[in-house]
């Protein structure tokens, strides 16, 4: 098996990642959104994200196999060090350690920017079913994440109800007085 190359994300990907984030939508609990997004919403998403926050892509011989990104954790000011984290793998590309790789990398420039601190918001079920597994809350603590916070019963599909659980990972030092977090590089 050829290696794995995390690189940033390029305009002509949307239509791969969308087809991946596709099947959260349709067939899993993991996203919360109802209907997948049209291609050119999608690609507004990819555009407003890279302005200012790395969005990178696992590629294996020229196929993308997943992707992850970081996002504002809230608009305020005072919240600019701190981040919320996203992954979404191919179902088929699961298991092979893509997702621990785009959260390395994501991390890495996270941290070079001087962002202090991630967030994960995931979806998380009383009990698994067929739409849902506590599979990515599991995977946020072998990445070094803690469970901050939880809403419970505050999702609705596929006619049942899911919680949310928070998770954090505190990545800097927090010093007295941070310098500005810069712009991702892109």
């Amino acid at each position: 098996m050829n290696p794995v190359t995390i690189r940033e994300v390029r305009p002509d990907d949307a239509a791969r990642l969308l087809e991946i984030y596709g099947y959260y939508v349709e067939h899993t609990a993991i996203s919360f959104e109802y209907d997948v997004p049209s291609r050119e919403e999608f690609s507004a998403r990819i555009k407003g994200t890279i302005e200012r926050y790395p969005y990178l892509v696992a590629e294996r011989d020229g196929a993308v196999l997943g992707y992850a990104y970081a996002g504002p954790f809230h608009s305020r000011a005072a919240y600019r060090w701190a981040c919320e984290l996203t992954v979404y793998l191919d179902p088929r590309a699961k298991g092979q350690g893509l997702g621990r790789m785009l959260y390395q990398a994501l991390e890495k420039e996270l941290a070079a920017m001087g962002v202090q601190n991630l967030y994960a918001c995931i979806a998380y079920p009383e009990t698994e079913d067929e739409y849902l597994t506590r599979a990515s809350a599991a995977f946020h603590v072998r990445m070094g994440f803690r469970e901050s916070g939880r809403f419970h019963r505050c999702g609705y599909k596929f006619g049942r109800w899911y919680d949310m659980v928070w998770m954090e990972k505190l990545i800097g030092d927090h010093p007295a007085c941070p310098p500005p977090v810069a712009r991702w590089k892109a």
